[in-house]
């Protein structure tokens, strides 16, 4: 798992360590190793691998990939904001070392399932008065751009048989815990900071539409990517997640629903220009194909809440 210490990824590692089958098999994974350029606490699971490095360092996807593996989890990026601030970081992360992994299991040879993590960046801003899943991307920000063509390579290289490749969309994961450099980190803080009782000013408006999904729900759909077989991605290896359209409103709404009425009381609103063009004009979003082939949302707003305040 590339980028195994970031908010999906950890969560992600506990689901397959808690015994989730990976790849189509019936069983759990054997062993994981988990990459990273700053590893976290030592494992205490005897299956779980460590490898710490730049994953722009062949050498060290060389060892990460030592003895052989049947999946990949590609979730390493550097976040729009701070690929905004730093171009260079931005291109070496979330763009030469894709290709530079890709690489590593094209001449390794042994035809990897491959989960790409890209974003629903890609389709920059103003969006269309509807996203299905024929929208032509059209990305308005470096993050975006680097992510799209990261999925033309999975797919070129999946056509290729380097590697078995799928790319999944990833809308706004929620509820992270407060970091820099996400432009969107706004929509987690909305949500654990009203749950917890303190107030929250919010820096787009009540009626700005986002897509949302919980924590517990995008590691379903990555784990769903990498089972679905080869009759699904023969008509494509992109994925957009059927994320949850809600207003700011409405998941307000929510938490009050489970929190108490009060939380009304402790919301303002005081929208920035960027951020409000950037975040607050979602269109619906339609997903039969996604929906056919299995990947899921929250379902409610109120469970959305639940999930994304759930603990590791």
């Amino acid at each position: 798992m590339v980028g195994s210490e970031g908010y999906i990824g950890q969560a992600l590692t506990a689901r397959l360590l808690a015994g989730a089958p990976v790849a189509g098999s019936t069983g759990p994974a054997q062993q994981i190793t988990r990459l990273d350029v700053h590893m976290g606490a030592p494992a205490s699971d005897a299956r779980v691998r460590s490898v710490e490095g730049d994953i722009g360092d062949r050498n060290v996807l060389n060892l990460a990939i030592a003895g052989g593996v049947d999946c990949v989890f590609h979730l390493a990026s550097i976040p729009a904001g701070a690929a905004e601030k730093n171009f260079e970081l931005g291109l070496k992360v979330n763009l030469q070392a894709t290709i530079d992994l890709l690489e590593a299991l094209r001449l390794a040879g042994q035809r990897p399932r491959l989960v790409f993590a890209s974003t629903i960046g890609i389709y920059g801003v103003p969006m269309p008065q509807l996203i299905d899943e024929q929208t032509v991307p059209e990305p308005s920000l470096s993050y975006g751009a680097q992510k799209y063509i990261g999925e033309i390579l999975i797919a070129d290289y999946g056509r290729r048989g380097f590697v078995d490749g799928r790319a999944v969309r990833i809308p706004g994961i929620v509820a992270r815990p407060p970091t820099s450099g996400m432009l969107s980190m706004f929509l987690s803080d909305l949500i654990r900071e009203l749950a917890a009782g303190r107030s929250f000013r919010c820096p787009v408006a009540a009626d700005a539409a986002c897509w949302w999904m919980s924590r517990p729900c995008i590691v379903d759909n990555l784990l769903h990517a990498a089972a679905i077989g080869p009759e699904i991605v023969a008509s494509g290896r992109t994925f957009l997640m059927p994320a949850l359209r809600a207003t700011i409103g409405e998941i307000v709404g929510a938490t009050a629903n489970l929190y108490g009425r009060q939380v009304l009381e402790r919301i303002e609103y005081a929208p920035d220009a960027k951020l409000q063009a950037q975040f607050a004009n979602y269109p619906p979003l339609r997903v039969p194909r996604a929906l056919a082939a299995g990947f899921k949302n929250d379902g409610t707003l109120e469970r959305l809440v639940q999930r994304a305040l759930e603990k590791l």
